[in-house]
């Protein structure tokens, strides 16, 4: 597969196949990877993977809490700074709008939306679950490293025919997740990243985020 079809192809899969991975696989992507480039060469990235009864445990976690219906747990960091520009709202309203537009929910049945939205606790269902934690001492240089990490792991995620969905969702859960993965304090969780294999008879896979033309974000100078 070339790159050019592997970055046309990823999206952000919300509905996996039971179907599991095989494990030397996700090792080898997981070390493959960490090829990305990183400011000075400090490769900030610290990668917790969980599968099978680890996975299961967390999954379980989480969904008692959506199911008793307690208030979701404070973020460790805000996803999107508040207030978000309209710019960068109407774009993140677009891509709900359309994913509740193909599963045929309307903008009034919230208990639908919000039960939607809860499959993210669940990780919608994909057999590993990638955490991707970074040394709280960093600094933003070092995110962007984790994000270009982070990319190379889902692109060759692609080339072996697999599923994606990169969740900053995890950070409610942030010390849920602490315990499922053991991460020392001193580590920070960026965000967890589903692995599995599409499910292409779900209706929400169907949805592929648009994407701004060139002219609104490129300036070429000659």
């Amino acid at each position: 597969m070339r790159v050019e079809q592997a970055l046309r192809n990823r999206k952000s899969c919300r509905a996996f196949l039971d179907r599991p991975v095989d494990a030397e696989i996700i090792r080898s992507i997981i070390a493959g990877a960490a090829r990305a480039p990183s400011n000075g060469n400090l490769q900030p990235w610290q990668i917790y993977v969980l599968t099978g009864n680890a996975l299961a445990s967390l999954k379980q976690a989480t969904r008692q809490h959506i199911d008793d219906q307690a208030p979701m747990p404070t973020p460790e960091y805000q996803v999107y700074p508040k207030p978000l520009k309209d710019v960068y709202d109407q774009r993140r309203q677009a891509i709900g709008e359309d994913l509740y537009r193909v599963l045929g929910i309307p903008r009034e049945d919230k208990q639908k939306r919000r039960g939607q939205f809860a499959k993210n606790a669940l990780m919608f269902n994909a057999p590993v679950g990638l955490f991707a934690y970074i040394d709280r001492s960093l600094s933003y240089g070092q995110w962007m490293d984790l994000g270009m990490y982070l990319q190379s792991v889902m692109l060759l995620c692609e080339e072996h025919g697999m599923a994606t969905c990169a969740q900053g969702y995890w950070t409610f859960f942030h010390e849920t997740v602490r315990q499922a993965t053991g991460a020392p304090d001193m580590f920070m969780l960026a965000c967890g990243l589903a692995i599995g294999f599409e499910d292409q008879s779900a209706p929400i896979n169907e949805v592929h985020s648009a994407r701004v033309a060139i002219d609104d974000f490129a300036v070429f100078v000659d």
